[in-house]
């Protein structure tokens, strides 16, 4: 659809007399209410007895009224529509109803023309639009320019006037010769006789022509009536495919059902599907959060327990000592030594353990996990 197709058909409609004003905005949406109206109008300006009598409230009410209006135009205007157009009720649409305003337009339009040169009805109450002047305006143009190139010839004739007038002078004194004004007599006389020759001729001719074109007439009838006959023939008689063609439109039909049916579902699953794609790696995230949080915690611990190993060496060290100096006191020393470091032991070993957990589940190395 183009802007100026849209503006013909709003106009044309306009000029042909439609009971309501059309807006270049009606057709920006699917607009089938008014293609329905415009439609039904049109064919009751090519045929005024035409009874539709069909409601658009049902899809299948729709199909029906544009494949009527469809074979209506084939039938009496000689005009193919594209019915997949028209059921889209949009601006495509536009395009082919202008393909039947366009007849009724240029017929209008020829009719008004014929009455304004015989001078029949009021100027006034012909509607015409400028656009049909525009052939009159160029004939103007170019009559105004052979005016001018006219006159210009005209002037350069009158300045030649002083010396054609010595000559036409001199010629209308000159005394006429008998023989010279018989002989240009007799030369019109004969150029008379073969132009009255030439109009015989062709006066012959003429009746010979009508008896060729009144034959030819004859012929171009029978053809019609012949095709005529044929033309009824074909309208009352059913085609024998068009069983088929309804039960194959119906069984289309059960298959699209079933077909955006399935479709339907599957955007449904789809949608399902990335929810719990979305949900799961939500959680994966979230457990990947918590194990490094853990193993933070765990080089926190094993910082702490660093820091106090030095002091506890020294401790071991003096003990050792003591052992060596006194053998009596050895076992309530080791005894006391093991009371105190058995704490100790039981906060790490677990601590070491959830830490080489954690490593194996971020596949840390050994020296990773003791740093």
């Amino acid at each position: 659809m183009s802007f100026k197709d849209l503006r013909n058909f709003t106009e044309m409609m306009r000029a042909l007399g439609f009971h309501r004003l059309i807006s270049m905005e009606n057709f920006r949406t699917p607009n089938f209410k008014l293609v329905y109206e415009c439609l039904t109008w049109l064919m009751k300006r090519y045929d005024p007895n035409v009874d539709l009598g069909i409601d658009i409230d049902t899809e299948q009410d729709r199909v029906i009224f544009i494949k009527t209006v469809a074979e209506f135009m084939a039938t009496k205007a000689h005009i193919k529509l594209n019915t997949k157009k028209l059921y889209g009720a949009d601006g495509y649409a536009v395009k082919e109803m202008l393909k039947i305003t366009s007849v009724l337009y240029n017929a209008t339009k020829s009719n008004v023309a014929s009455k304004l040169e015989s001078g029949a009805g009021d100027i006034s109450s012909v509607s015409f639009d400028v656009s049909s002047r525009i052939n009159e305006l160029k004939e103007a143009r170019r009559l105004a320019s052979e005016i001018t190139v006219k006159g210009a010839q005209l002037y350069d004739l009158l300045g030649k006037e002083v010396d054609l007038r010595e000559q036409r002078v001199m010629v209308i004194a000159k005394a006429l010769e008998i023989n010279e004004v018989e002989h240009g007599m007799q030369q019109s006389i004969e150029a008379v006789r073969q132009e009255i020759q030439k109009t015989i001729n062709m006066l012959d001719n003429v009746a010979s022509d009508e008896a060729n074109l009144e034959a030819k007439i004859e012929k171009k009838k029978s053809e019609l009536d012949r095709n005529n006959k044929r033309l009824q023939t074909l309208q009352s008689v059913r085609p024998a495919y068009m069983d088929e063609y309804e039960r194959l439109e119906e069984e289309l039909q059960k298959l699209y059902d079933a077909y955006m049916i399935k479709f339907r579902n599957l955007a449904f699953l789809e949608t399902q599907l990335e929810e719990q794609n979305k949900v799961e790696q939500d959680k994966l995230e979230e457990t990947e959060q918590q194990l490094k949080s853990m193993a933070e915690k765990i080089r926190t611990e094993e910082r702490k327990h660093q820091q106090i190993s030095p002091e506890d060496d020294d401790d071991d060290k003096n003990i050792f000592d003591d052992d060596e100096k006194d053998s009596d006191e050895e076992i309530p020393k080791q005894s006391r030594v093991a009371d105190r470091f058995r704490p100790d032991v039981r906060m790490t070993t677990p601590a070491r353990n959830l830490g080489t957990l954690v490593c194996d589940a971020f596949d840390m190395s050994d020296d990773e996990a003791n740093f």
